[in-house]
Formats: C-alpha cells, structure tokens, sequence
C-alpha cells in the first residue's frame, strides 16, 4: 500500500522506541482484518516490556482491499470478524494463556512476555457500528481526519448513549501545517497533499470487485486545510484549542507531514511543543 511509508507499525514503534526515552509511541492503525490477533498481541506485549508501559495499540477493521488476498484472509472476516478477532486480542494482550474460537481454532496456549500493565487499545471508528462495539467493549475511540469537529462530537455523543464510560481517553487525529500565513500554509497543503492523496486512493484496490473510492484528492485536500490546524502559528493554536472544545476530545495525534517535508514537519512539531503563553511567532 504506497498511502503509507509503513508496512509494518509495530516494527517502527519498536525502532521509535529504543531511540527514545519519554514519548509514549502508538499505531494508528494496526489492521485486524489480515493480521493474526495473537501473533499481535505478542509484538504488544513485548514493546509494552521493553518500553516500561510507553506503547500504545490502535486497531481497525481495515477495508476491503487486495491486502486480503495477499495476506491469506477474506471478505467475510473483514464485514463479520473484526468483534471476535478483537475479543481474541484483548484476551491474549490480558490473560496468561488464551484459546482459540470458531474463527481461529486452537487449543489454549500459554503467551510470552508479561508486561506489568497490558497495553492501551484504542478502535478507529469511521462508523456508527464501530463505536457502539468499542462502547461496548469500554475501548476509547480513534476518530479519523476527514472528520469535522462536530462529527466527533456526534461519535463521543453516541459512545456514551451506548454505554461507553464517560471519561475515555479518545483520540482525535488532526493535520497540522504551519507558515508564515494562513494563506500560505493552505497554499502550501495544496501543492503537495493532492499529489500523495491521488496515489493512496489509486492503491485502494477492492478484491471482490465492488467499486474502488472516489474521492476527489484535490476537494479532499482543500476539506483537510478547512478542517484543521493549517495556518500561522496563532492561527494553529486557536483551532486546536477550539477542536478539543467543540469536538469533546483533548488527546489529539497530529499529521504534521502534509507537504512531505522534513523542514515542514519540523516547524510544526516545534510549535506543537511549545509551552502555553508562549511566542510561536519567535519559531518561524
């Protein structure tokens, strides 16, 4: 899939954190619908080890693309299988031994190592099914950039109707781009984003040919500028603070690689760090 630089989450939180001491290091999103949920929680429970608790786990459905096929695992699971692959998860993440179920049928086997706390799980819900199963499960939510402030809002709203607790840590994902101005920062978005975005929609290849996605990558990318934090540093900081209102949810995760810029990405992680009442002017 070239819409990430990632194959593999796990072994990039693993590289992250060795190289760090302090930062709390997650995946956004680990894809229960081709990955072996035991052979998963083994990879967790060993960063949760290594790390002293610093690992973090999301998991989603995933979506019905040729990453079924490669990786030996079917349309069925993917509509019907993600509840019982995450009940199968959250046991061998938890339990000193875990058994199998219909869908993966084996006989109880003991799991290695023991972290002292399991590690967190956080769902992505792009769905109404979705958050009712993480409410259900008492799992915080993992709530997607395309989505507006008051859509998360709607999903938090909804969560707890379902019984989801009234505290849970969710997370909301955000774009983060800052310039000099406004306009800058939109017009530098959209020189860039469009292109990566085209590629990722075009590597979203159904594999029971219904019809791939079509969203137009240039009105995506104008939707992210309007969405999120794409401006000057006061600009940034305000709709930051605003999102977290408005939305109910104050963990936010950013994407601060937009325009795929090392120098990009680094100004803005800069602002992002700098303590409250601070100049983020003096960052430029």
């Amino acid at each position: 899939m070239p819409y990430g630089t990632c194959p593999d989450a796990t072994a990039l939180a693993g590289y992250l954190l060795g190289a760090t001491a302090r930062i709390a290091v997650g995946t956004a999103v680990s894809v229960l619908s081709t990955t072996h949920p035991v052979a998963l929680a083994e990879r967790a429970r060993l960063l949760a080890v290594l790390s002293r608790g610093r690992f973090r786990l999301g998991v989603g459905r995933g979506g019905p693309w040729v990453d079924l096929e490669v990786f030996g695992s079917s349309v069925d699971r993917y509509e019907h299988g993600f509840p019982e692959t995450l009940a199968v998860l959250r046991e061998a993440l938890a339990s000193p031994t875990v058994r199998g179920t219909d869908r993966f049928p084996f006989r109880e086997v003991p799991l290695v190592p023991t972290p002292e706390e399991p590690p967190t799980v956080h769902v992505a819900c792009t769905s109404l099914r979705s958050v009712e199963l993480a409410a259900r499960e008492h799992l915080p939510m993992l709530l997607g950039m395309h989505m507006s402030d008051d859509e998360k809002r709607a999903f938090v709203n909804h969560y707890r109707r379902h019984g989801g607790p009234e505290h849970a840590d969710h997370i909301s994902t955000v774009v983060v781009h800052v310039a000099d101005s406004r306009e800058q920062a939109v017009q530098e978005v959209m020189q860039a984003a469009p292109g990566w975005l085209r590629d990722g929609l075009r590597a979203h290849v159904p594999v029971d040919g219904r019809q791939p996605p079509t969203r137009d990558p240039v009105a995506y990318a104008r939707l992210l500028c309007d969405l999120h934090p794409v401006g000057d540093p006061d600009y940034c900081a305000r709709r930051l603070a605003q999102s977290a209102e408005r939305s109910g949810v104050g963990h936010l995760i950013a994407m601060v690689e937009a325009t795929g810029t090392t120098a990009h990405a680094l100004r803005a992680v800069a602002c992002l760090g700098t303590p409250p009442g601070s100049d983020l002017g003096k960052l430029a």
